[in-house]
This record gives C-alpha cells, sequence and structure tokens, in this order.
C-alpha cells in the first residue's frame, strides 16, 4: 500500500499533466474556429472549378487532355494528408488503416505524403514514399497545395502513376471527422450530359485544350488544398476531443487519489492514536 508521500507526489504530477491538457485543450478550441473558417471558405472556389469544366465538357468538342484518358493501372499513387504530431486521439490511426485498406492486394503503390506522423509510419513499413512534406499540415496554405498538384500531375503525366488518390479527413463537425479517398486522375465529372443540357457554344483561346488543362490543374490545385484545410480542422477537433477527455480522466485520477490518500493518512493518525493510547496505559 503507497505511502501518504507517494500519494502526495502522484496527486501532484497527475494536477500538473492536467494543467497541460486544459492548456492544449483551450488553444485546440481557439484553432478550431479559424480552421473552421477555412474550411467554408474552400468550398465555393472548388465547386465553380467543377462547374467550369463540366461547360467544357459539354461544349459537345473533342476532349484530347491526357488528364482524362483512363489507362491500365499498373502503379496507383496515393496523396495521404495527415499530422506532424500526436496527441490527437485516432485522427492519424484512422488515416492510415484507411490507406492500408485502399492499398490490400495492389501490386505497386506510391505515396505522397503530407505529415510527419504518416510518413513515419509507412517507411516503417516499407510502402514506398516518393515524396514527402513535412511541417505544413499545421497552417496549410494554398501555395503548399499548388507545390503538391504540381508534382503530382507530372508524375501522372510522366507515367510514374497511373491513378491517382487524395486521401484526406474531411471535416464533418467538431465531434465527427471521416476519413475519405477521392480519385483525382484522370479526371472522371461523371457522364455531364446525363444531368446538364449542352451549353451554347463558347469561343475558347487559345484552344479549348489549353483552357481545359488550365482548369483542371486548378481545380486539383484546390482539391488539395481542400484536403489540406479539411484535415487541418479534423486534426484539431480531434486535439481538442483528445484534450478534453484527458482534463475529465486527470480529474477523476485526482479524486480518486486523494480518497485513497485521506484513507492513508486516517488509518496513520488512527494508528498514532492507539499508541498513545496504549502507552498511556501501560504507563499505569
Amino acid at each position: 500500500m503507497p505511502n501518504a508521500l507517494d500519494l502526495r507526489r502522484r496527486i501532484k504530477g497527475v494536477k500538473n499533466i492536467q494543467k497541460i491538457t486544459q492548456a492544449m485543450k483551450m488553444v485546440a478550441a481557439v484553432r478550431l474556429r479559424k480552421a473552421q473558417e477555412r474550411v467554408k471558405d474552400s468550398v465555393p472556389y472548388h465547386s465553380a472549378l467543377v462547374s467550369a469544366m463540366r461547360d467544357i465538357l459539354r461544349s459537345g468538342e473533342d476532349i484530347t487532355s491526357t488528364l482524362f484518358v483512363e489507362r491500365e493501372t499498373s502503379r496507383s499513387g496515393y496523396i495521404v494528408i495527415g499530422a506532424d504530431k500526436g496527441l490527437a486521439g485516432s485522427y492519424n490511426s484512422n488515416l492510415v488503416k484507411a490507406v492500408q485498406r485502399h492499398i490490400a492486394g495492389s501490386n505497386s503503390v506510391g505515396l505522397v505524403v503530407v505529415g510527419r506522423k504518416v510518413r513515419d509510419y509507412f517507411l516503417r513499413r516499407k510502402v514506398a514514399v516518393d515524396k514527402a512534406y513535412i511541417g505544413i499540415s499545421e497552417k496549410p496554405s494554398y501555395q503548399y497545395a499548388v507545390d503538391i498538384a504540381k508534382t503530382i500531375i507530372e508524375m501522372y503525366v510522366s507515367g510514374i502513376y497511373d491513378k491517382v488518390y487524395l486521401v484526406y479527413t474531411k471535416f464533418c463537425s467538431p465531434a465527427i471527422q471521416q476519413v475519405v479517398v477521392d480519385p483525382i486522375l484522370p479526371v472522371d465529372l461523371g457522364d455531364p450530359a446525363s444531368a446538364l443540357s449542352r451549353v451554347a457554344a463558347q469561343i475558347y483561346e487559345p484552344s479549348l485544350t489549353s483552357v481545359l488543362d488550365e482548369v483542371v490543374q486548378k481545380w486539383i490545385e484546390a482539391s488539395v488544398y481542400r484536403g489540406l484545410v479539411n484535415s487541418a480542422a479534423s486534426e484539431v477537433a480531434s486535439r481538442l476531443n483528445a484534450m478534453s477527455l484527458a482534463t475529465d480522466n486527470a480529474q477523476d485520477l485526482i479524486s480518486q487519489l486523494v480518497l485513497e490518500y485521506n484513507k492513508v493518512r486516517q488509518a496513520n493518525i488512527t494508528r498514532e492514536i492507539s499508541e498513545i493510547v496504549g502507552g498511556a496505559e501501560a504507563l499505569r
């Protein structure tokens, strides 16, 4: 049975940890509001680019862009957006589990990863990490999305990847985050004529293909950026939930330790009183 001194030390240690988790919880709550705003602001631009591509595809002209050509898949590429830090509950583990399930049975896979935790996880398991971006997960900017999109397009056009997926954690609410795997290359928007009528004749300068390539590149950049901001918001939300739970658990542990400390202290007092009474009786 631990003595009173050991219990006091444990109570002090748990209280110090509780202060840290409480501070991290407050920081995450402040960052979450900003992260939610970035997620909301990224939607209109992405939707406008999808509409622009649909309008071009409904023009009725032949599309010769290589980014739309479906080909035999010999090697698949995955853009996996994770975190650089831990202490975010099951955020990183859910992400890597989803990637593992998706690549199971694939003959050849290459990864372009964002985040130190994801990179280290797959390197330990001998999965090919073709490129890694470290230190950008917490504060994503559009320039990072431009760099990643450029890398992916070059790999796809050169034949390194025959199919590309974007894997990130979608921010649904502060309590709900969902890992999604979206195919982005080759571009497939379905049949634009099935839901929408053909648009009026338009003139594209310098050519329809060049305009479409530019719009597709911007769409891929916007898709990657959407993944970055959703992942950042999901990471902060997961950390907020984890630190909130850790703070509550620390309080429960402190209550248990205080109760045990009081029992030990009361037992010591009772023993000392008994010794004093016994000594007094012996002197008589």
